[in-house]
């Protein structure tokens, strides 16, 4: 692959994970980036996903503030997340069967999990929390994993089939 198409392959990515996660911004709990994420990693492989997710991880800022928590966070969670589904997806190629699509979901589910998790270790870290601080964030992230959770299986159930489709067909 040239490198122009695969600088455009990002661009429109990223564009879009942008433009899905300002949509719907003002609405706590659903969000629609896991499984766009998902299913370009999966579809673009590793090094796709590492370029997607790292750049959306710096551009998003841009939109939503420059807060370091923020920028750690998404760039740990997001490449690992690359790393995982992209070698998921060569793993899973040819036909999806029933089991492959169950997998992808609960790993999906398990990572948004992951993500919480993950602020809850960072942002006490960087802003030196005391321990009952930090503690009293990791049971307030409770109530927002909850949703995201559900709003993860959900999508991921609904939409990963479609949307690799589409993908696979068009070959931006």
């Amino acid at each position: 692959m040239n490198k122009t198409k695969f600088i455009v392959r990002v661009a429109m990515c990223v564009a879009l994970l942008i433009g899905s996660q300002l949509a719907l911004s003002s609405i706590s709990g659903i969000e629609i980036v896991t499984v766009m994420m998902l299913c370009f990693c999966f579809c673009f492989g590793i090094s796709h996903g590492i370029a997607i997710a790292t750049t959306f991880s710096l551009l998003r800022c841009f939109l939503f503030g420059f807060q370091i928590n923020v920028i750690v966070l998404y760039l740990i969670y997001y490449n690992l997340f690359a790393v995982f589904f992209g070698w998921l997806g060569r793993r899973f190629s040819g036909e999806m069967s029933f089991v492959k699509t169950v997998i992808i979901v609960a790993s999906a589910v398990v990572f948004t999990v992951l993500f919480t998790l993950l602020d809850d270790v960072i942002t006490p870290l960087l802003f030196a929390f005391h321990p009952n601080a930090a503690m009293a964030y990791f049971l307030q992230s409770l109530y927002a994993v909850i949703p995201q959770s559900i709003c993860t299986l959900v999508t991921v159930s609904v939409c990963f089939h479609p949307i690799t489709k589409v993908i696979k067909k068009i070959n931006f």
